[in-house]
């Protein structure tokens, strides 16, 4: 069973959410409008189920993962305007086909662990965390009752970016510049403050970590240990790289915690170029180790 990881969609009842808004994140027509990044003209197709259907199909997928976009800012917004969008976006993800699972999202400008308790009880994969709020220790700290709570459950943690940031670039900018950098931060920052926490915590960083353990001899002459340095519950997701990027994180941390992720609509899955066995390696037996699915479909 191949499984994506990473993609998007946004429901109706999710986009009538967005439009209902006047102040970012809202939606005027198809038309995003989020701070930090230039307006962004979605194209209605790319969230049409039909058309995902028969993209999951051409590409081989028997269950795609979706999660809320985070770089949208929807976490990060005040828990009166968060949950409304989140609810919809939840309610939305729940009601997809069965060949789709969901990652969960939560409010992070105010930690409630019950209330994100009760949405992972309606059966998602897994809790989504904006790569904005792990940056650092204290990130850690704010939301180490949201791992605690994962761990209890033994569900994954999904790590995206977050919010772009000021706009002072090309289209491109956020995608290259901004999100790898938040991904770079989140994934030492979980080396340093997450994982001696959260031992058992089965984590999952997009876009290859922003191809952060590449810069693991770098880590190692400035002060870090070599100890623990592959980590066996600590993934990363392919999303918008190919093969050259996947066979370098391979070489640094084994094709066993590479996963495949396509960031659909806005990418499709990435071809490894590293044989059969790897692909298979990528696209099932290590999502299935991230997911703890043991050969069974979550929903």
């Amino acid at each position: 069973m191949s499984i994506d990881v990473h993609q998007h969609i946004w429901t109706p009842g999710f986009v009538g959410a967005l439009r209902a808004r006047t102040e970012p994140p809202f939606l005027d027509g198809w038309t995003l409008h989020l701070d930090g990044e230039e307006p962004f003209a979605a194209n209605p197709l790319d969230h049409d189920l039909g058309h995902r259907l028969a993209f999951n199909r051409e590409h081989g997928l028997d269950l795609a993962l979706v999660s809320l976009s985070s770089p949208l800012g929807i976490e990060h917004l005040p828990p009166a305007d968060a949950w409304p969008l989140l609810t919809a976006y939840h309610e939305g993800a729940l009601e997809l086909p069965a060949s789709f699972s969901a990652w969960a999202s939560t409010c992070v400008t105010e930690i409630d662990p019950a209330r994100t308790a009760k949405v992972l009880d309606c059966g998602f994969a897994g809790l989504q965390l904006p790569a904005t709020t792990l940056l650092d220790a204290g990130g850690f700290a704010r939301v180490a009752p949201l791992l605690d709570l994962l761990e209890e459950r033994d569900l994954p943690l999904f790590v995206h970016p977050g919010p772009a940031g000021a706009p002072d670039g090309p289209a491109w900018w956020p995608a290259v510049v901004p999100y790898v950098q938040q991904m770079h931060a989140a994934w030492y920052a979980f080396q340093a403050f997450g994982r001696p926490r959260h031992p058992r915590l089965r984590v999952c960083f997009a876009l290859l970590g922003g191809l952060a353990p590449l810069h693991v001899e770098r880590f190692i002459t400035r002060g870090g240990s070599t100890r623990g340095v592959v980590d066996p519950n600590a993934f990363l997701e392919t999303s918008s790289y190919g093969h050259k990027a996947i066979d370098a994180i391979t070489r640094v941390l084994g094709i066993e915690v590479v996963v495949l992720g396509s960031d659909a609509p806005y990418a499709s899955p990435p071809d490894a170029m590293l044989g059969e066995a790897a692909t298979h390696q990528i696209s099932v037996t290590n999502p299935m180790r991230l997911l703890d699915m043991e050969g069974v479909v979550p929903r």
